[in-house]
């Protein structure tokens, strides 16, 4: 195993996950939600039988419906859970269209708000409300987090590993702790990671460091645990980066590294498969 860096040299390697997006730049997304209000537009008539008509011929724009009303696509899935026990909207506007629409009326005025917005006309400063309440922001978060866990598996499947990943791994004593991969399974926990990338800050930081401490804490003695965090959002959480770099200097992980380290991510991980004769 590589040994321990300063934290003020791991601060230094810690770069953002995501670069800056022009926001007057279409993308699939955004193509997506325009081509969806045109067709709305382009309605007859506006009430909840022509929008039941028009979601089930078009299940994947819920979530526009969503921002019509206020809904971000979080508290979307997180109201769809509530109300129908699921957050598959597809299927709902596909099968339950009259359903589906009538509750987002009697919920969140869907009608009115949909003819309202749509003869609309909005300025400068109404686009900029809008994006600064928007989900644009959390979206690219979560994507940047997603991207640093994509990339250890990569590394894990080009060195021909056997891996699970985003579940929770038996230590000690029957506990468990949760990880974003383990080698070769939960059951046979040899290898432990976590990855941990964030540009923003916020509660899944303090979450992110909760959960490093609990692999270590439950950890057997044989078992390895390496976590892979960056993102400049732990700039801002200096106190939360140092727990878990206080971790590795007292040998309660055994490695921490950065997307620039990823290398040395890679040699660490081989030479762990290796002693646990995984390779």
């Amino acid at each position: 195993m590589s040994e321990p860096i300063s934290f003020e040299s791991y601060l230094d390697s810690l770069g953002p996950l995501s670069d800056h997006i022009d926001p007057t730049i279409d993308t699939p997304e955004s193509a997506a939600i325009k081509d969806a209000t045109v067709s709305l537009a382009e309605l007859p008539a506006i009430d909840t039988d022509s929008l039941s008509t028009w979601i089930k011929s078009n299940p994947r724009a819920v979530p526009v419906l969503g921002l019509i009303v206020g809904l971000s696509q979080e508290r979307l899935k997180n109201t769809l859970r509530d109300r129908f026990d699921t957050q598959g909207w597809v299927k709902l506007g596909r099968n339950e269209p009259d359903t589906l629409i009538q509750w987002f009326d009697e919920e969140f005025s869907l009608v009115e708000l949909t003819r309202r917005q749509l003869t609309a006309t909005y300025d400068l400063g109404d686009i900029l409300v809008a994006r600064a309440g928007s989900r644009v922001v959390a979206t690219r978060a979560t994507r940047a987090g997603r991207g640093v866990e994509d990339d250890i598996e990569a590394i894990a499947k080009d060195l021909g590993l056997t891996y699970e990943t985003r579940t929770r791994f038996e230590g000690r004593n029957g506990q468990t702790a949760p990880c974003d991969l383990v080698i070769p399974n939960t059951d046979d926990a040899q290898i432990v990671v976590a990855a941990k990338g964030f540009d923003s800050t916020g509660s899944k930081l303090t979450d992110a460091v909760r959960e490093i401490e609990e692999m270590a804490a439950v950890r057997k003695p044989r078992q390895f645990v390496l976590a892979v965090i960056d993102g400049i959002g732990w700039k801002s959480r200096k106190s939360d980066l140092r727990k878990i770099h206080g971790l590795w200097t007292t040998d309660q992980i055994d490695g921490m590294y950065t997307l620039r380290t990823l290398d040395q991510f890679r040699t660490d991980l081989r030479e762990a498969a290796e002693l646990r004769a995984l390779l």
